[in-house]
């Protein structure tokens, strides 16, 4: 799985830096190259020399080295390679990494390269539970950083839980995994953009229009298309929920921030609207909450918002090749999606029944049916997660397909 596979390994301080040079022998056993960029701290524990015995080449460390900067530039240093290995990764370096640092060629590299990157976070069991180091994880998770770590032992420093460096053979198993994975990402070099959630139509301050949607479908089907290969844009509206790994978020409130967001995402290939859009708002919305004074109700005016799926699917000259509408009906769910696809001049609709007996609003799992022009498909009841992985997986046999 690795043979001819370049692999650029930088190697972070801390004790665990020992382990990169029997990882830079198992990574050439398997028939990987490897290029090493030692940062200062590594340097602490492990030589130069000792790298560049096993790698077979220069080992590189230097930003400003006029040398390396003539012959092998941190950009062709960074994106040389298939995979960028961050082993042993520091709560420092990750941070560094979380915040778009470049203090160093390591950090500098990892800035400019546009290859995945994969960290292997080594450090003390209370650096790694720090809210600060669990929030650059999350940054870095929500960037499409692999992680594959760390392992709870005893450690270095003699404390005991979380923040080992994960072993050799798991970090190759880590990085091989990737590379099976990357030959069936059927979506490499394709693009997707996911609506998802509710939208809040203000009336006042505190209160609002809105449809109920927890947004797990959204966020899933989103996730599902990153995982095989799109770059994945997702337009959310407020939701409880994590932002997807690998999946660039833009999150909104109201109906008209959606579609102004979804429209600076064009062209994409494909487009699912699962989004639970306010079909109305209000004409004009208080600044100040509308207090009761006894004399009834007030009267809101109401005005129709846009319509996001049909305003897509309409584009003249950036339609998306492929457009996904999503149905939530309470009755006659068939009847009501075909009508819809119809009317919203869009190419599949995936419709469900959420009507109060079925108890599947808001939860986790869900049954659908794939309503297209060539008819009706009724997938069995599975979770969101399962639902989204085969609608991914259908997206990307329409788009590569013969009448792609």
């Amino acid at each position: 799985m690795l043979q001819n596979r370049r692999i650029l390994l930088i190697i972070g301080g801390g004790i665990a830096a020992y382990k990169s040079l029997e990882l830079i022998r198992r990574l050439q056993d398997q028939g990987a190259g490897v290029r090493a960029i030692l940062t200062k701290a590594g340097s602490e524990f492990v030589t130069p020399l000792s790298v560049a015995s096993l790698t077979g080449d220069k080992v590189y460390m230097d930003l400003f080295s006029l040398t390396d900067e003539s012959e092998m530039g941190h950009i062709r240093l960074s994106r040389e390679a298939d995979l960028v290995l961050v082993a042993p990764a520091t709560a420092d370096l990750m941070a560094s990494m979380a915040h778009g640092h470049a203090r160093d060629l390591a950090t500098t590299a990892l800035l400019a390269t546009d290859k995945p990157v994969m960290v292997a976070p080594s450090m003390n069991v209370e650096m790694w539970g720090h809210p600060a180091t669990q929030r650059n994880v999350a940054t870095l998770a929500r960037d499409g950083i692999m992680q594959v770590g760390p392992a709870a032992g005893d450690l270095a420093c003699g404390e005991f839980g979380s923040g080992r460096l994960a072993e050799v053979p798991e970090i190759i198993n880590a990085v091989e995994n990737f590379f099976a994975a990357g030959s069936t990402r059927p979506l490499a070099g394709r693009s997707a953009l996911v609506t998802a959630g509710p939208t809040h139509e203000a009336i006042d301050p505190v209160r609002y229009i809105a449809n109920r949607s927890s947004g797990k479908q959204g966020y899933a089907i989103a996730e599902a298309l990153a995982a095989l290969g799109a770059k994945t844009t997702m337009v959310s509206g407020p939701t409880e929920l994590e932002d997807p790994r690998g999946v660039e978020t833009i999150r909104i409130e109201s109906a008209r921030e959606m579609l102004n967001a979804c429209e600076a995402s064009l062209p994409v290939d494909v487009a699912v609207c699962v989004a639970a859009v306010a079909d109305w708002r209000v004409n004009k919305d208080a600044e100040n909450k509308i207090k009761k004074n006894g004399g009834g109700p007030p009267a809101l005016e109401l005005l129709e918002n846009p319509d996001i799926l049909a305003g897509i699917a309409a584009h003249a000259n950036d339609r998306p090749q492929l457009v996904i509408g999503f149905a939530a009906e309470t009755d006659n769910v068939i009847g009501n999606a075909q009508a819809k696809l119809a009317k919203k001049k869009c190419d599949w609709i995936v419709a469900n029944d959420v009507s109060p007996e079925t108890g599947i609003m808001g939860g986790d799992t869900t049954t659908v049916h794939l309503v297209t022009g060539h008819g009706v498909e009724d997938w069995p009841e599975s979770s969101k997660s399962d639902v989204a992985h085969h609608l991914a997986s259908r997206i990307a046999d329409e788009l590569n397909g013969p009448a792609a």
